[in-house]
């Protein structure tokens, strides 16, 4: 089974930050493609911080942008290694893609989108954070949101 067949089998996207939500979500998606045969791409969504965008002295760069891009994969890596079982792992394909979290997510909308109910966001208070709000009411497909 590879996860990228298209023998016309589910395709789960469940969207990876690596907070707690995050991982259950991935764990969740990939016992749900086990079920149903389906596959998991895990996704990661990476951009310049803003404030380094708009105030920084000096453009950014391609190394710096490569260095953001990197510390994403880490991230999602470090995910799939610690919450996908190795017998699971033909399940999952890994995508790190640069852009708005939500945006790539529901870019990247299957048969079914996976997201956390929070991620790294700085209201820690809030059942769903922004991108599982902008998720729920933008996805082309349903939306399963996790709690971590």
């Amino acid at each position: 089974m590879s996860a990228g067949r298209t023998d016309g089998a589910p395709r789960i996207v469940v969207g990876v930050d690596g907070s707690p939500s995050s991982r259950a979500a991935l764990r969740w998606a990939v016992g749900q493609a086990r079920l149903t045969g389906g596959t998991v791409d895990a996704v990661i969504a990476w951009q310049i911080p803003l404030m380094l965008e708009n105030y920084s002295w000096a453009p950014i760069g391609v190394e710096e942008a490569r260095d953001f891009a990197e510390d994403a994969r880490k991230r999602l890596d470090a995910a799939i290694g610690e919450e996908v079982r190795p017998a699971d792992s033909e399940l999952v394909r890994s995508q790190v893609v640069r852009g708005h979290p939500a945006q790539v997510l529901l870019d990247a909308a299957a048969d079914l989108l996976v997201v956390g109910s929070r991620g790294h966001g700085s209201f820690a208070g809030a059942l769903l954070g922004s991108v599982g709000q902008h998720c729920v009411h933008h996805a082309p497909c349903p939306v399963l949101i996790m709690r971590g």
